[in-house]
């Protein structure tokens, strides 16, 4: 991309010292790495590499041009000093919003990515142009093809601007037709692929022995001692028996039961007296009796509370979703308001925290993304100072995202953990390729070019670096597929999207959109 070896070790070298920086302030405070955090390092090395790029490509163009190479890299921090800074800012203000999950580890995502864009800046602006100015760089010779392939796609879009904006609009409509499509929903065991024993083992587990999803439900009889009185256990009963008849369920382990198999042994196996005891007191000396003939270790204290008020009934699900252990659920409180509201109350266990926070974090998430794209327009508002320039560059940065879940939708349609923080990391990085567009953009208006020269002029100059930015983040985030935790394999393919989206919005829509609204001297 920079054809150049010195340029690329003087990249090269000023990423890592990021990299190091940003992994050592995490190592100091003691953070813990998860399979989600780890992959800070290439998150941290994708947007280094793309940052400098406008650094190093404006340099050499300046050199091509004829400037001494301490001048042309003088020139280049002039130029791009704050167009970098803005794109540095909207990146960690994109990841600083992951700190709305309800997931920890995003937590940690968020703050060291944008802690690492931070020295992106400093490095950026300081350790590389110091290193290319005492490398024997040169300025590449010119390749007209290349460079000749973006002034053309700048004519094209001059010339056919209408055409491009009508058909976008169709394009938009029939990916965003897909977002209706996707719903919050997750599933445990399937973030891990084939490759990991643990998913076959479990697999095996739930197809041969047992799932491993369980409800768990504290019913109460409203009085101590109540769980003997046999109006409970009859509800108890329908309970377990309705539960047994939902497709999703496997076992039910409840109170009832034990108190029939007593009941049936206590008359000789008599299969007629698997039963209810008809009367509380008996009901209360069959427990007691039950109580003293378990072997020590093997007492009731994990189904009955000490207070003989409450009893737990344990439900063992099949191998599902989030969403569905929701539906379950909510189907079980109905039945319960419906024919026991008296033993009504929520389910609990590990199963029933994983169904909410992947619910939960998709909300969550979804107020972040909704406060980073609203500081990040307000920052273009403020920046550009033209209020009609600062809404059309919200256009192709709202875009990507809406068609890459519309997308998605169509593909899957499932939004795990993984994928409920896409837009959030991904807003703050496609942004940058709009600030260059529209910052090379203005620069050439206020300079006396007309609206179509100055788009001409911007696809000439930007144009090859917002190519190779694309390319170099695209290439980091599809690292991400390779893994084999779906959370990280989900977060890179979706951003990959985005951003490839993102850069045809860029490069069609924008300008499009620049010369419709900027009509003076068209």
């Amino acid at each position: 991309l920079l054809r150049s070896v010195y340029a690329a070790v003087a990249v090269g070298i000023a990423v890592v010292f990021v990299v190091l920086t940003a992994v050592g302030v995490a190592g100091w405070f003691g953070t813990m790495l998860t399979p989600i955090s780890a992959s800070v390092p290439i998150i941290v090395m994708a947007v280094g590499v793309a940052h400098s790029i406008h650094i190093v490509t404006t340099a050499q163009a300046g050199m091509r041009e004829g400037l001494e190479r301490n001048a042309a890299l003088t020139a280049s921090l002039r130029e791009n000093m704050y167009p970098v800074f803005l794109t540095s800012a909207t990146t960690a203000i994109g990841f600083l919003s992951l700190n709305t999950s309800n997931s920890p580890p995003f937590h940690v995502l968020g703050n060291l990515v944008a802690l690492g864009v931070l020295f992106t800046f400093v490095y950026g602006v300081t350790l590389l142009p110091a290193l290319l100015s005492v490398m024997p760089l040169k300025a590449p010779r010119h390749r007209s093809g290349r460079q000749g392939l973006f002034e053309r796609l700048g004519d094209f879009v001059i010339v056919r601007r209408q055409p491009i904006l009508w058909l976008g609009i169709v394009v938009v409509a029939i990916f965003a037709a897909g977002l209706p499509r996707n719903e919050a929903s997750d599933n445990w065991l399937h973030h891990f692929d084939d490759r990991y024993a643990f998913r076959t083992d479990t697999e095996f587990i739930v197809e041969n022995l047992t799932g491993l999803d369980r409800l768990d439900y504290s019913l109460s009889s409203g009085s101590e001692g109540g769980i003997t009185e046999p109006e409970y256990l009859r509800k108890l009963e329908a309970f377990a028996t309705w539960y047994r008849a939902q497709p999703e369920v496997l076992h039910v382990q409840a109170f009832s039961d034990i108190m029939k198999r007593v009941n049936k042994s206590m008359h000789g196996d008599d299969p007629a007296f698997y039963r209810i005891p008809e009367e509380p007191e008996l009901a209360a000396q069959l427990l007691l009796l039950y109580e003293f003939s378990l072997p020590f270790g093997a007492d009731l204290n994990d189904r009955i509370d000490i207070g003989k008020s409450s009893t737990r009934m344990t439900v063992t699900l099949d191998n599902t979703s989030t969403k569905e252990h929701l539906e379950i659920d909510a189907r079980a409180q109905a039945w319960l308001q419906d024919n026991a509201p008296d033993l009504a109350g929520p389910a609990s266990g590990f199963t029933m925290i994983s169904a909410h926070l992947s619910d939960r974090n998709v909300e969550s998430m979804l107020r972040g993304t909704i406060l980073a794209t609203g500081l990040i327009s307000l920052i273009l508002l403020l920046v550009f100072r033209n209020v009609r320039v600062g809404l059309i560059c919200l256009v192709p940065n709202f875009v990507p995202a809406a068609m890459a879940f519309g997308l998605w939708g169509y593909l899957s349609g499932v939004i795990g953990l993984g994928a409920s923080v896409v837009v959030a990391v991904a807003i703050g990085i496609i942004v940058d390729d709009t600030i260059h567009f529209v910052s090379k953009y203005l620069s050439g208006r206020r300079q006396g070019l007309s609206p179509p020269e100055a788009v001409r002029e911007t696809f000439r100059t930007v144009g090859p670096a917002l190519w190779a930015t694309t390319a170099i983040l695209v290439a980091g985030f599809l690292v991400f597929a390779a893994s084999g935790y779906e959370p990280s394999w989900t977060l890179g393919v979706l951003v990959s999207i985005t951003i490839t989206i993102a850069l045809i919005a860029d490069v069609l829509l924008l300008p499009a959109l620049l010369l419709a609204v900027d009509r003076k001297d068209s």
